[in-house]
C-alpha cells in the first residue's frame, strides 16, 4: 500500500458490558475501537486513521489514551462537547446470538463532523443504531470526497425501544441510501431486514400480507437482494455467514452479477465474538483499498474477524505480514478476481 493513505472510521465507541456464552464478564470499550485497532495493525505508521465519534467526557481521556498508543491514529475526530456516548449491555445466549440493551446514546455524526477528513481514501461506517450515521452524512461524503464508503448494515437495521432494548427494524428507507454506499456489508438477519420485494406471499390463501420480512435471509434470496443493491448504486455486497465465512457479490465488466463464497478462517478457540463485524469491516476496507478486488477484500475481512474472536484485547490483531501469512495458509495463492 502506498504511504500516506487515510481511512476515516465513523461510529460509536461504546462502553460495553458483556456476558459471554461461557459466562465470562467483560467491561470494555468497543465497536469503532475494534475497527480502528484492526486498521492500525494492517496499515503503515505513515498512514492516517481518523475515528469520528462522539463520547462522554468521562470516557474521552481513556479512549484517547488507547488510540493514541497507535502510531497512525489521528485523534481530531474524537469529541466530547455533547457529553453523550453509547453504553451497551450485551448478554450472549450462544456464540453468535445475544440480547442487547443500550443505556447511553451517542450524538449522531453530522456532515460538519467529517469535514476535516474529506480527503480520506475510504470511509468505514460502523453504526450500531439507526440514528448514529445518517443518510445525509453519507450523501455529504459522496458529494465532497473521492473516497469510497463502506457501510455496515447493523446500524440502519437496528433501533431502540422505549426501555433501551435494541431490536431489528426494517430498513424501509433503503433505496435512498444505496446510491451513497459503495460497499454494503451485513449479516443474514440484517439482510432480511433490508429486503422487501414487490411480491407478497399469502398465507393459506387468505391474502394475509405476511412477507417474512425481517427473518434471516435465505440462500435463495441472497442473489436477488444483492443484484437489487448492485443495480441501484452499490459497488459490492458482502453477506457474512458466521462460521461459514461470507458471500461476495459484484458486477463484472459486462454487467453480470458475480457471486463468490469466501470460506472462513478457522479459529481454534473462540473467546469473545463482540466486535467481529467491526473488525471484518476494517479488513474488508483495507483489502479493497489495497487491491480493488472484492474477493480479496472479503478474505482480509475474514482474517480480522477471526483474529478478533480469538482473544479479548486489542493486541489480538496481527501485523500485516502475519495476517497475509494467515491468508496464504487458508486461501493459498488465489488469483485476484476482477471487481
Amino acid at each position: 500500500m502506498p504511504a500516506h493513505r487515510t481511512v476515516a472510521v465513523l461510529g460509536p465507541i461504546p462502553r460495553d458490558r458483556i456476558i459471554t456464552h461461557r459466562g465470562d464478564f467483560f467491561e470494555k470499550y468497543g465497536c469503532a475501537l475494534y475497527t480502528v485497532a484492526a486498521l492500525s495493525a494492517l496499515m503503515e505508521p505513515e498512514d492516517r486513521i481518523c475515528p469520528i465519534v462522539h463520547v462522554r467526557r468521562e470516557d474521552e481521556e481513556p479512549i484517547k489514551a488507547m488510540l493514541g498508543a497507535m502510531p497512525n491514529v489521528d485523534l481530531t475526530g474524537i469529541r466530547s462537547t455533547s457529553d453523550r456516548g453509547d453504553i451497551v449491555e450485551l448478554t450472549y445466549t450462544d456464540q453468535n446470538a445475544r440480547i442487547e440493551r443500550q443505556t447511553g446514546f451517542m450524538s449522531p455524526i453530522m456532515p460538519a463532523d467529517v469535514e476535516f477528513a474529506l480527503d480520506a481514501d475510504a470511509f468505514v461506517c460502523v453504526p450500531i443504531t439507526d440514528y448514529e450515521v445518517g443518510q445525509a452524512t453519507l450523501a455529504y461524503i459522496k458529494s465532497n470526497s473521492d473516497g469510497f464508503v463502506l457501510l455496515d448494515g447493523h446500524g440502519p437495521t437496528s433501533t431502540l425501544t422505549h426501555g433501551g432494548e435494541r431490536r431489528h427494524r426494517l430498513w424501509a428507507e433503503r433505496d435512498a441510501w444505496l446510491p451513497e454506499v459503495d460497499i454494503l456489508k451485513m449479516n443474514l438477519e440484517e439482510a432480511g431486514c433490508s429486503w422487501f420485494p414487490r411480491e407478497v406471499r399469502t398465507v393459506s390463501g387468505v391474502g394475509d400480507p405476511r412477507t417474512g420480512m425481517g427473518d434471516p435471509m435465505s440462500e435463495a434470496e441472497m442473489p436477488r437482494f444483492a443484484e437489487y443493491c448492485l443495480r441501484n448504486g452499490v459497488r459490492a455486497v458482502c453477506i457474512t455467514l458466521d462460521e461459514e465465512g461470507c458471500v461476495a457479490y459484484f458486477l463484472d465488466e459486462v454487467g453480470d452479477v458475480q457471486e463468490h463464497l469466501v470460506p472462513r478462517i478457522p479459529v481454534e478457540h473462540v473467546v469473545d465474538t463482540t466486535g467481529c463485524g467491526d473488525s471484518f469491516a476494517a479488513g474488508m476496507a483495507f483489502g479493497y483499498l489495497e487491491t480493488g478486488d472484492v474477493v480479496r477484500a472479503c478474505q482480509y475481512g475474514n482474517a480480522m474477524g477471526a483474529q478478533r474472536c480469538s482473544g479479548a484485547g486489542l493486541e489480538i490483531y496481527l501485523p500485516r505480514q502475519e495476517t497475509e501469512a494467515q491468508l496464504a495458509a487458508t486461501y493459498g495463492s488465489m488469483a485476484l478476481q476482477d471487481s
